[in-house]
Order: structure tokens, then sequence, then C-alpha cells
């Protein structure tokens, strides 16, 4: 349900209410009791995500999903991708061991 903004005509009194988008619009004004309350035109909320732990593969559509799911039954038959990934991750850890050494 959302939040709407309310603007008293008569004595510029300024409120909100969490109501219904079905309900009726609110006509009295708790300030000064007349029928003059007139519901704010919003630009609505934005979505706001703080903090870590949001990507951009979180909310990916369906279409995009099915077509990741084919692409990896795909690359997982034929070793072509997978074989040069795994190439060189083996070459680098070598690479670290003589280092260690």
């Amino acid at each position: 349900m959302p939040t709407y903004a309310y603007v008293c005509q008569a004595c510029e009194h300024a409120c909100e209410y969490f109501q219904s988008m079905s309900e009726s619009p609110k006509r009295k004004c708790p300030e000064c009791g007349a029928l003059k309350l007139q519901r704010q035109i919003g630009g609505g909320a934005a979505i706001l995500f703080k903090g870590s732990g949001f990507y951009q593969t979180d909310y990916r559509s369906d279409s995009y999903k099915a077509g990741e799911k084919a692409a990896s039954k795909g690359d997982g038959g034929s070793q072509g991708d997978g074989g040069s990934k795994a190439d060189s991750s083996k070459k680098s850890k070598p690479s670290g061991d003589s280092k260690a050494d």
C-alpha cells in the first residue's frame, strides 16, 4: 500500500496517509477541518541498494537465465572454453609456486 501526500488548500497543512490504491482520496483536513484536502502527485519512490550483497546478476530475466543454461550445457560438452580457462589457471599456479621456493 502506498503512502499519499496531501496538502490543504485552505490552511496549507501538509500530511501523509498510508492507504490502499482503491481507497478514495481524503477530503477533510485534520488541522482546520475544511474539505479542501488535495492529494499531491508524487514522483514515486526510488529503489536504493545499500550495503554489499547486491550484484548485477541477482535480478536477471527468465529468458536470460534460460540462455545461460543452454550456453553452459553447450560449453560443458565441447570443452572448448572450459579447457582454456583451466589451462590459464594451471599456468598461473606453477609460477606462484616457483616464487614461494
